[in-house]
């Protein structure tokens, strides 16, 4: 028989797991939602030295006491941290960690590191070893959307998990996770939901960016599920996920790919053949500089993220952002790439610093003519076009995006609404958007290109579409079609067109 083992997120205990259990219990498993120290009826026994450790501890006896030898064992949110350092002490009991809309967290990380709401994050980073409060508070009733979507959650079970929150100990997140390295041998699952922004199709895009410590999730034992709901499954779709469970446990999911021996998605070649034009690096930036004389326009292009630091090559050699700025200096205008540090979900404001910075030393170069810039923006680097369409400056003469993300997706917990293009269009007045959107784009990043069109419709602002019948995220280097050429042309002739006007 299998056991599952069911670890709740910040703020809850095992009655949020009660629907589930149910279902689970009904198809002959052995079942048990675990309450955390310091959460639900055992309030009292918290203390300012509850930390990750204690809660490490109340699951590794639970796992003791079960007597199945299957045992799956569940983490959402927070909890993942408390499953891992329970299952890396006691491997051979555990037949499947499942990462319930939770990350991967490494030895010597801290819960912090991954709370979506950036208000209790600063706050825990900043905190002092004195503070006599030891006790997160759980958020109010409207507020719950910054800890993860609460889409498909019933009203009533909103009020609930309101109503039966507890505050989180603070050093259950402050504590760094300690792993030997057995959980790492054990089989995972990942269950996704995507209406608060994770899905099989953007952690695929992950992999494929080539970062390390993501290359673990191509291995066979590591199976995929994803749920069309918010953060909390457990309360907006219990049948949908003690199915996903079940399967999971019977090693069943998505498995990812790992193209060996091939040229990841992101390093093949540019779907244009262009002429080679003269390149000049200046620390993050370069320029692909025109055969011309006198100051010429020029179209500086963003790179998307979040992008690991470790990544190589940089984003601005990287075939399809090079490609772009060869064309254009091909066709008069001065093309620039650079590299800025959005490796995680927290660093857009210092990668605004940079694109600005990088603007400011192309506007200074006299090859450049410094009243004819344009800015292009792609993939996750859309969110820093915000700042840009809610002030835009004389000398922008145009601002394009490219299968961009246009409002922050729910799991990154961005609640500065400097970061949010959907609702900056409004003030963009006449500023011309040429925006390229893919037929076959991510979901979750569809959603937020409606939001952005339906506001620029409501403020009649001037959005030029180009569409790309066919196309993925990342056609240019994917989808090397007609309708795909055709795309990039018209898009950059836009452009061009806005520079010179």
């Amino acid at each position: 028989m299998t056991a599952f083992v069911l670890v709740s997120g910040t703020f809850t205990d095992g009655w949020v797991w009660q629907e589930v259990a149910a279902r689970l219990r009904e198809s002959g498993a052995e079942v048990h939602p675990v309450t955390l120290t310091g959460m639900g009826d055992r309030r009292h026994l918290a203390g300012p030295d509850t930390d990750l450790e204690t809660h490490v501890d109340d699951v590794v006896r639970l796992i003791d006491e079960v007597a199945s030898s299957q045992v799956v064992i569940v983490g959402h949110d927070y909890g993942i941290h408390p499953v891992l350092g329970a299952a890396d002490r006691r491997p051979e009991r555990i037949a499947r960690v499942v990462h319930l809309d939770a990350g991967i967290p490494q030895n010597g990380e801290p819960a912090a590191q991954s709370v979506t709401d950036q208000a209790v994050r600063d706050r825990l980073v900043g905190r002092a070893e004195s503070d006599d409060d030891w006790r997160i508070p759980p958020p109010a009733a409207d507020g719950w959307q910054r800890w993860g979507s609460t889409a498909g959650v019933p009203e009533d079970a909103l009020t609930l998990l309101s109503d039966r929150a507890a505050p989180q100990p603070q050093a259950t997140l402050t504590q760094p996770l300690r792993l030997s390295g057995a959980v790492l041998e054990l089989p995972s699952t990942g269950v996704l939901c995507t209406a608060n922004g994770s899905s099989i199709a953007i952690v695929q895009a992950m992999v494929g960016l080539g970062d390390p410590r993501l290359k673990a999730l191509t291995d066979p034992r590591v199976t995929f599920f994803e749920l069309a709901t918010g953060h909390w499954p457990m309360l907006s779709a219990p049948g949908e996920l003690a199915e996903a469970l079940l399967r999971a446990a019977a090693g069943e999911g998505h498995r990812l790919t790992e193209a060996v021996g091939e040229q990841p998605p992101h390093l093949r070649p540019f779907l244009l053949d262009v002429p080679e034009q003269h390149r000049e690096r200046v620390g993050r930036v370069d320029l692909h500089l025109p055969d011309a004389d006198g100051p010429r326009p020029a179209v500086v292009f963003v790179h998307g993220g979040p992008i690991p630091a470790e990544t190589r090559p940089t984003p601005r050699d990287w075939p399809g952002f090079v490609g772009y700025a060869q064309y254009v200096a091909s066709l008069g205008a001065v093309g620039v790439t650079l590299d800025h540090r959005l490796h995680g979900v927290g660093d857009y404001g210092r990668a605004a610093e940079d694109v600005t910075a990088a603007v400011d030393l192309v506007r200074a170069d006299p090859r450049v003519d410094a009243e004819r810039v344009a800015l292009w923006f792609f993939s996750g680097g859309g969110p820093l076009s915000a700042d840009w369409l809610a002030s835009p400056p004389p000398w922008l003469r145009c601002l394009a995006a490219t299968y961009p993300v246009l409002a922050p997706l729910p799991s990154w917990g961005l609640t500065d609404t400097r970061f949010r293009p959907a609702a900056a269009v409004r003030k963009a007045e006449r500023l011309p958007i040429v925006l390229t959107r893919v037929e076959l784009e991510i979901a979750e990043i569809a959603v937020t290109v409606g939001e952005f069109l339906a506001a620029a419709e409501d403020c009649d602002a001037a959005v030029e579409i180009v569409d790309v019948p066919g196309g993925h995220h990342g056609f240019e280097t994917i989808d090397h079609t007609e309708q795909a050429r055709d795309a990039v042309t018209r898009a950059v002739r836009a452009v061009l067109g806005h520079l010179r006007s």
